[in-house]
Formats: structure tokens, C-alpha cells, sequence
């Protein structure tokens, strides 16, 4: 319908209350939100196919057939057509937010129950639990790909949408990729399964444990001009603290991986390493936050990175051990993904958390910057710290298998080496009763180096 001369001039005074209407209040928490839909699309695709790449392992193992393992990947593309209309209703009526947390729960759950196979011995039919599992998860998968397009409306502004869209999207195929590339590398034979389905508590807890810790280290180095320069310090002197970090963080994991070597006790170690830099952590929390501090900043600076980067390579050394026989490749590498994972999370968190300053400022910052306060980011990254910390400590103990493993068929160094008290008397005069006990000779039954076969614990 053609409006008249009043109508043009009632449209054209409503334009500029429209426009503004239309006119987003962005949030810095929309890349949070973002990064939890990722990363709930990436877990529920990987966890589509990750039989799918081992299946005749997996058929081997639980007794099914071809068609039954086949159909744990295919109960997603049934699913998806009728929860696929229930989707379209929860997200436009019930809304994003309540859609999400539905998803993360039936991703869980259905985890859960994949697992319940290997973790209750008696259970009779694994396909049950397998199938009702991958059930679960496939009533999240449309509820979490549908997500993107409606996040990006709600979240994002008119210029970002497309971009935040393809990374809610394009989070599905990385989870593809992830179950392809992982499932095999972690099952190689039948007692490997139980490590693809996550029930290796010890390497749960240290790949969340250090990749929080990897996520903290990142973060210090990205943020740290910008925390310093609001209290007055300047650039110069925040490239110092920087290279003082760095400096020390070579030196530490240099002499602790001389010490470890020669010890072997990693565990005792990361902990300690964890524990130290936590009280540091909470250090630069606070003195970052005061004037003048310039001696303290570079100290606490210098024992961060001394106590931090040296547990760096103990870190994933207790990752190969506590995940043998998977290889060293895949268990170091997940570690790292996930600390870049929750590097990502973490940075963005302290940003957002920044707050306006209402003091007067005796800043050297260059930009903007100039009037944020980072005392509660501060605080938050000292209080993660101290959580992964207690949460190591409390939770984390494992056997070192690949050491044990390597003793079990291969010799330690120190047997080869003879006390010195042997070397003073001639083989041919040592009476047989006295032949140490790591002798290569042959033992009472004639068997050649039996007594050899004694290792290190």
C-alpha cells in the first residue's frame, strides 16, 4: 500500500527511532558464547565418528557385527529428522540460551553412557549402551549446528555475523577431523579402546590441569604490557619483565629436565612446579596492581617463568607416560590443542572483565588503554591458577607405564654398572655364592643372564 504525503512524514520521523533500534549493543562475552557453541559442535561431531575409523577393532572387541558398529554412525542421520523440527522450535521459541545448555547436557550424557561398557564389567549387551549413547548425543547434534546462524543474529553486529557464523559451522567439520585423525592414533589394538572413550582419569586431569596452565602463560605474555603500562610502567620496562620471563623459563625447564632424568620423579615434580606458580601467580596479581614496583615486577617476573615454563616438558612426559601405549605424537599433541583451547577462553575472559578506571590515572599507555582497570582479571587468573593447582595435586597420580613397560624387556643402565669393590677382584677368584646379583652369568638352572632381568622401579 502507497502512503500519502503524511504518511511519507510519519515514516520519515520513524526512521532515525528504527535505525536505532536496529543498532547493536555488542557484548565482549559474544566470543565466550561463540567458543562454547565451537566447541560443543566440535565434541559432538567428533564423537559421531569416532567408531567409524576403528570399526573393526571396535567389532572385534564388543562382539557385533559390521552393520551394528555402522549403525552407531548412522543413528545420527536418523535422529537428526525428527529432532531436527524440535530444534527449529526450542531455538526460536525457547531460545539460544536454554538451547545450548540442553545440548551440553545430552552431549554428556550420552558420553557418559558410551563408557559404561568398560566401566561396569557385567554388562551383557555393550551395543545397547553404545547405541542409547550415540542417541543422546544426536539429539544435541541439531540443536548445536542450527546454533550459529541464530548466535550470530542475537550476538553479533550487522559486520561480524558472517564471520562468527562460519566459526560456529566450521567447528562441526574440525570435529571430523579430530575423531579421524585421533581415533586411530589412540586404538591401535583392543586395549586401547578404553582410551579413545576417556576413561584415563590421570590424563583427563593433567591435560585440563597444564592446558589451563598453558592458557595463563599465554595469556601473561599477550596481556602483559597492557596490565603493566596502566600503573604508570613503561613499555621498555614490560619488554623487560617479558624477557625476564622467557630467560628464566629456558633456565628452569633446563635444570629440572636434568633432574627428572637422572630421578624420575616427574610427578613430585609438576606438582611442586604447579604449586610455586601459583603463589606467584597470585604475587603479580596483587604487586601489578601498585606503583612504582619496578625491582618486585621483575623478580616475580623472572620466578614465574622459572617455576611455569619449567614444568612445560615434565608436563608432557607424564602425558606419555600416563596414556602408553598410545603414541607420544597423540598424547602430547591433545594436550597442547586443548591448552590452546582454554588459552583462547581464558584471554578472552580477562579482557572482558575489564572495567573503567575512576581514579586518575598515571598511565603510559599509547591508546585506549589507558583508563581499564585489570584488578579483577588479575585476581581471576591467580584464582584459576590456584585451582588447577589443588585440582593436580589432589587428583592427579598415575604409574609410569612406558617406564615400566621399557623395564620389563629392556636392562636399566645402572645394572651394567659393577660396584667398585668387584673390580679389584679377579673373575677367576670370586666364588660363584659371591657374584652380585646382577651378574650376566648364568643362573642355578643354566639359563645365560637370568638375573639380568631385574629393572628399575
Amino acid at each position: 500500500m502507497m502512503a500519502g504525503p503524511a504518511g511519507d512524514g510519519q515514516w520519515a520521523a520513524a526512521t532515525p527511532a528504527l535505525a536505532a533500534l536496529r543498532v547493536h549493543r555488542v557484548y565482549a562475552r559474544r566470543w565466550v558464547f561463540l567458543l562454547v557453541v565451537s566447541l560443543l559442535s566440535c565434541s559432538n561431531a567428533t564423537l559421531w565418528l569416532s567408531f567409524a575409523p576403528v570399526a573393526d577393532t571396535i567389532a572385534q572387541h564388543f562382539l557385533l557385527s559390521t552393520d551394528q558398529v555402522n549403525w552407531l554412525s548412522l543413528v545420527y542421520l536418523v535422529v537428526s529428522i525428527p529432532s531436527g523440527m524440535v530444534a527449529i522450535w526450542v531455538l526460536d521459541s525457547v531460545g539460544l540460551r536454554w538451547a545450548t545448555i540442553l545440548c551440553a547436557w545430552l552431549n554428556f550424557a550420552g558420553s557418559v553412557l558410551r563408557t559404561l561398557p568398560y566401566m561396569i564389567l557385567e554388562i551383557q549387551d555393550p551395543f545397547a549402551f553404545l547405541m542409547g549413547g550415540q542417541s543422546l548425543c544426536a539429539l544435541a547434534q541439531t540443536l548445536v549446528i542450527f546454533s550459529p546462524a541464530k548466535l550470530a543474529a542475537l550476538w553479533f553486529p550487522e559486520h561480524q555475523r558472517a564471520t562468527a557464523n562460519m566459526i560456529g559451522t566450521m567447528a562441526n567439520p574440525l570435529g571430523i577431523l579430530v575423531a579421524n585423525v585421533l581415533s586411530p592414533a589412540l586404538v591401535q589394538k583392543e586395549e586401547d579402546i578404553p582410551i579413545m572413550l576417556v576413561r584415563n582419569k590421570a590424563y583427563v586431569i593433567l591435560a585440563v590441569c597444564f592446558g589451563g596452565g598453558i592458557g595463563i602463560f599465554s595469556s601473561f605474555s599477550a596481556l602483559l604490557e597492557q596490565v603493566l603500562c596502566v600503573n604508570g610502567y613503561s613499555n621498555e620496562f614490560a619488554g623487560l619483565c617479558g624477557a625476564l620471563f622467557i630467560v628464566f623459563g629456558i633456565l628452569g625447564a633446563l635444570l629440572l629436565g636434568l633432574y627428572v632424568d637422572r630421578t624420575k620423579h616427574f610427578t613430585e615434580a609438576i606438582k611442586i612446579g604447579f604449586c610455586l606458580t601459583s603463589v606467584v601467580c597470585v604475587a603479580f596479581a596483587l604487586v601489578s596492581q601498585l606503583r612504582g614496583q619496578n625491582i618486585a615486577l621483575a623478580a616475580i617476573c623472572s620466578l614465574f617463568g622459572l617455576f611455569g615454563f619449567s614444568v612445560a616438558p615434565v608436563a608432557m612426559e607424564l602425558a606419555v607416560e600416563c596414556s602408553f601405549p598410545v603414541g607420544e605424537g597423540a598424547a602430547a599433541g591433545l594436550v597442547f590443542v586443548l591448552g590452546q583451547a582454554e588459552g583462547v577462553l581464558i584471554m578472552v575472559l580477562l579482557t572482558a572483565l575489564t572495567v573503567r578506571r575512576t581514579e586518575p590515572s598515571s598511565s603510559t599507555c599509547r591508546s585506549a588503554q589507558d583508563t581499564l582497570d585489570w584488578k579483577v582479571s588479575m585476581l581471576l587468573m591467580a584464582g584459576l591458577s590456584t585451582l588447577f593447582s589443588c585440582c593436580l595435586v589432589l587428583f592427579f597420580h598415575t604409574p609410569y607405564r612406558r617406564l615400566q613397560a621399557e623395564a620389563g624387556t629392556s636392562p636399566s643402565v645402572q645394572e651394567h654398572q659393577c660396584p667398585a669393590a668387584a673390580d679389584l677382584t679377579p673373575p677367576q677368584q670370586t666364588p660363584p655364592e659371591a657374584l652380585p646379583k646382577h651378574s650376566l652369568g648364568p643362573d642355578a638352572a643354566g639359563n645365560p643372564g637370568a638375573a639380568h632381568s631385574q629393572s628399575f622401579s
